[in-house]
């Protein structure tokens, strides 16, 4: 991937894990494939539809790889609270 890809697919990645402008980034990728105004018009046949299918991707990949992300921290803190919970005793014999 050329360099100048590279870092615009890294700043698309790191913008969306920031909670701040998630939305504002997601709100403006689907803006951007709804509106007629794109970096190559799409009344070209295959060339227009290129840079929908490049904002297209970019923004399942990175929401995809956030909700992974975010189901494996569930998990690890859920087990983490499991475990804790697995070490306690508990007296169930009255005195």
């Amino acid at each position: 991937m050329p360099t100048v890809l590279k870092s615009f697919y890294t700043w698309y990645q790191k913008t969306l894990e920031h909670p701040q402008y998630r939305w504002i980034v997601i709100v403006a990728s689907l803006i951007y494939l709804i509106s007629p105004v794109d970096i190559s018009p799409d009344f070209l046949p295959i060339l227009g539809w290129i840079d929908d299918g490049v904002v297209a991707s970019m923004l399942v990949t990175s929401l995809a790889q956030l909700l992974l992300s975010q189901r494996d921290r569930r998990r690890r803190d859920l087990k983490s609270e499991v475990s804790a919970d697995s070490q306690t005793t508990v007296d169930v014999m009255p005195k």
